[in-house]
């Protein structure tokens, strides 16, 4: 028989935690959202997404929002990063009100949205060309970008060379090459093996410490979520809404030893009983066909 741990509250939270949180309060108010809601129309009638978001992200924060499958999580992140139009609310950056895209913004999806016929480096130097940067500035910003993801030495290759870890860091050195103020990246290692995936969650990490930028980050990985974040907004479904804001307690700096921690270990559970209903209710209408003879019984 299996014991349960003996975990602390995850709203416990130790002094330095505290004081840190504390400062973050006290940090500019970066993004602002206001009611915000979207709707769909469907060939079935009208299906409202997202209901009543209100959240308030700090300069250089990094929160992350996780929920279960229709929650609205790609939902939020596209209208926030001016790819979609809210139905009703607002989203304010500095007070001022977004609608659209904009330069101030950066987005990083799961696929890496390469140009396969640019190298590496034209890759990275593509926005800053745009922007009016002359080629000379637009390469040496390029080249401190990919020193910055690692990947320096790879600048004259082409994305069909490299592997997915390697696509994805530049596709974020490409976003950061914009001076984003926020960066938003919709599930951005979900295509990744494991080990790749904990290369690029440190990657991330490196990146967010020594670039003044707020990071807004969607996943559904709990894991993720909890190493990498400071607060992490849990939405439920049908329609997507904010269920809690939760404060990561996990001390920083973040390293992979802290993924048996106490503390680690009871935000993991909070969100486990957040976002995944009881086994009955999982397997609910859920059609059970029998292929194996009887009697042959798995325990």
């Amino acid at each position: 028989m299996s014991r349960s741990l003996d975990l602390p509250s995850y709203l416990d939270q130790s002094k330095g935690v505290a004081d840190r949180f504390e400062k973050l309060r006290n940090r500019p108010v970066k993004l602002k959202v206001e009611d915000l809601g979207k709707k769909f129309n469907t060939p079935k009638g009208e299906i409202l997404a997202l209901n009543k978001i209100n959240l308030q992200i700090h300069r250089r924060e990094f929160i992350t929002v996780i929920g279960p499958s229709g929650c609205g999580k790609t939902t939020l992140i596209r209208i926030l990063a001016g790819l979609d139009f809210p139905t009703s609310g607002k989203v304010l950056l500095e007070g001022r009100k977004m609608e659209g895209p904009g330069a101030e913004r950066g987005m990083v999806f799961q696929d890496y949205t390469l140009f396969p016929w640019l190298s590496v480096k034209k890759n990275v130097m593509f926005g800053p060309e745009i922007k009016g940067l002359g080629t000379l500035k637009a390469e040496a910003e390029a080249m401190e970008w990919l020193e910055m993801v690692g990947l320096a030495k790879f600048a004259d290759a082409y994305p069909g060379q490299l592997s997915g870890g390697m696509k994805q860091r530049v596709a974020i050195a490409r976003s950061l090459a914009n001076r984003p103020e926020i960066l938003f990246l919709d599930e951005p290692f979900g295509a990744l093996d494991a080990q790749t995936r904990s290369s690029m969650q440190a990657y991330l990490l490196k990146i967010w410490q020594n670039v003044d930028v707020t990071v807004f980050f969607v996943t559904h990985d709990l894991d993720e979520a909890v190493y990498l974040s400071d607060r992490i907004l849990v939405l439920r479904a049908n329609p997507g809404e904010i269920d809690e804001l939760i404060e990561v307690p996990v001390p920083r700096p973040r390293d992979p030893g802290q993924f048996l921690t106490p503390e680690f270990l009871a935000t993991k559970k909070r969100l486990e009983e957040l976002i995944r209903p009881p086994e009955s209710a999982q397997n609910e209408g859920i059609p059970m066909i029998r292929l194996t003879e009887m009697g042959d019984e798995v325990e």
